[in-house]
């Protein structure tokens, strides 16, 4: 039962299913384009490599000959995984989900065209003056990102016809791969945004966590909070959306599955193949698992009879200020003066304006207020100062 996992991708996340894997006793390499990387420290081993490279790729597949390939991020060349699928390598999900969900055209196309699922309007551009054609199409205000990021890099929202340009030039700047494409949505009124953690099984049935709310800036996610009560009838539905996607996408794993919830019903917005930033609430013991435990067993095959819901958590994030290096950090001892909280410091080696650092949490009993449970994570948040060394 012992399995060698490829992570392509170790960020914060992957860090957390490496400790996932080692606790279950498996054994992983942990590949990122950057030394040190956080996956890296608590792995058994790693690589250093461009994954939009496929040669590269091929290379440490065939070195490593992996039992498993679990993908962490999106800056890969997911067409390769069809080639290490017929190779008889386990790509998580599976192969088509990789490279569907890695690309916006792709997943958006796949929901709205081919599964009829509800999302905002939208269209495509392959210029700037293209981008100017979709913006007064699709009308103001709207949203541009790139077809291919991660965190919010490379988002914009369009207020005014002065926005076009500089979206353009942010997706194309800040987006990965080498898609010369935005997709353009129109801007829904919403209520509330919520992640839906969906855990498909070998030869058992999809699962769900209880919902949870987040709060954005800058596209990325700054806060999270479980569980968020909504009416039955639209968590129905938001089910029904995620079991059609991810059954027609196919493989075993958790996804991260985001919707809007606004007067006129659930929008399904996107999917990550993966445990989702929003989803490290379950680090405040929510869950009887994690997201990260409930990937990994589900990747091993093995059974989850259920997934209980156990408290009320809520997440906040640390961001960095500046550009630095070897980060140092101040606070932890007020930060873990509050009561029934936690934090995690990720180990980034590096530091830039707005880069994810740590996360604050905080728990209680179940219908424990939501704002307290919030604003005792924003306080943890608040309490680490991250130093940076330039």
């Amino acid at each position: 039962m012992r399995k060698k996992i490829l992570l392509l991708g170790s960020g914060e996340l992957g860090k957390e299913f490496v400790i996932a894997a080692q606790r279950l006793g498996q054994y992983v390499i942990a590949v990122d384009s950057y030394p040190d990387a956080p996956a890296m420290q608590v792995a058994h081993g790693f690589e250093v490599i461009n994954m939009l490279d496929g040669a590269s790729l091929d290379e440490i597949v065939a070195k490593h000959q992996p039992d498993i390939i679990v993908p962490e991020i999106e800056a890969i060349r997911t067409e390769r995984f069809y080639a290490y699928e017929e190779q008889g390598i386990q790509v998580v999900p599976s192969a088509k989900a990789a490279n569907y969900t890695m690309n916006r055209k792709a997943i958006r196309d796949l929901a709205a065209k081919e599964l009829g699922i509800k999302t905002a309007r939208y269209t495509y551009a392959s210029s700037a003056e293209a981008l100017q054609a979709a913006v007064n199409d699709i009308g103001i205000p709207c949203v541009v990102k790139p077809l291919m990021s991660s965190s919010g890099k490379g988002q914009s929202y369009i207020k005014s016809e002065a926005d076009i340009l500089p979206a353009w030039e942010a997706a194309a700047a800040k987006g990965r791969g080498d898609y010369g494409e935005v997709i353009v949505e129109a801007f829904v009124q919403f209520d509330l945004e919520i992640t839906l953690l969906t855990v498909t099984q070998k030869g058992g049935e999809t699962i769900y966590c209880a919902p949870i709310g987040h709060r954005q800036e800058r596209g990325d996610y700054q806060e999270s909070w479980q569980p968020v009560p909504i009416p039955a009838s639209q968590l129905a539905e938001a089910h029904e959306m995620a079991r059609k996607v991810t059954a027609a996408l196919t493989g075993e794993g958790l996804w991260g599955v985001e919707f809007f919830l606004g007067k006129d019903g659930v929008y399904f917005s996107e999917l990550s193949p993966r445990p989702h930033d929003t989803g490290m609430v379950t680090l405040a013991g929510t869950q009887n698992f994690n997201e990260f435990e409930l990937h990994l067993r589900a990747i091993l095959g093995l059974p989850i009879p259920a997934i209980e819901q156990l408290k009320a958590g809520a997440s906040a994030v640390v961001l960095a200020s500046e550009e630095g290096n070897e980060p140092n950090y101040k606070g932890l001892d007020v930060a873990a003066s509050f009561p029934q909280t936690d934090f995690r410091i990720f180990g980034k080696p590096t530091t830039r304006p707005y880069r994810r650092m740590a996360v604050g949490l905080a728990y209680g009993e179940l219908g424990t207020s939501l704002e307290d449970l919030r604003n005792r994570a924003k306080q943890v948040a608040d309490s680490i100062m991250v130093l940076h060394n330039n």
